[in-house]
């Protein structure tokens, strides 16, 4: 078992921070359960995939990593795996607004910048949610992809959104006039 010390580790040889999004899109290849862990099952799983037994091999294969996870067949899957693998307690079903706005920049931050600021300024200042669940995580990413921003043009709140997105929309409009 690599513990979240040995992380730290292997962060080191392979020259990237621990809170890089490849070190989410590794644990994402390895199918790691618990946050922070790899155990030895899930790393041979994991480096056999990659085709990597050296740190050097390792350090070659993040940008093929990367371009894996990137194409939209996979992106979905590696979406939904990184709100998973934060559910850190037993029967965890939602994450807490910090942690959230962390990830949504870590894994969405760089693909939609626009939506994904505003979205986590409208998170830190409205007081309706202190957590969010699996359905509305994967509404965002699902609103990023559709709906045009920052006009919502083509958003229907008569559609199945999950409410805090019509919430965000109001409060964007509100913003805006």
């Amino acid at each position: 078992m690599i513990d979240p010390e040995g992380i730290e580790y292997l962060c080191s040889d392979l020259e990237v921070e621990h809170t890089d999004v490849r070190i989410l899109m590794l644990a994402w290849k390895m199918q790691a359960e618990k946050q922070g862990y790899f155990t030895l099952e899930e790393w041979r799983k994991g480096l056999k995939a990659l085709r990597a037994d050296t740190i050097v091999k390792l350090k070659k294969a993040l940008p093929e990593l990367e371009n894996e996870v990137r194409r939209p067949s996979n992106y979905v899957d590696f979406y939904s795996y990184a709100f998973r693998y934060c559910l850190t307690e037993e029967k965890q079903k939602s994450i807490d607004i910090e942690s959230i706005c962390e990830l949504l920049e870590l894994v969405l931050g760089s693909q939609y910048h626009q939506q994904v600021d505003m979205f986590i300024q409208y998170l830190k200042t409205q007081i309706d949610y202190k957590v969010i669940n699996m359905d509305q995580w994967m509404g965002f990413y699902r609103f990023c992809n559709e709906i045009s921003f920052p006009d919502f043009n083509n958003y229907d709140e008569e559609l199945a959104w999950p409410l805090i997105l019509d919430n965000f929309v109001e409060w964007v409009k509100s913003k805006q006039s």
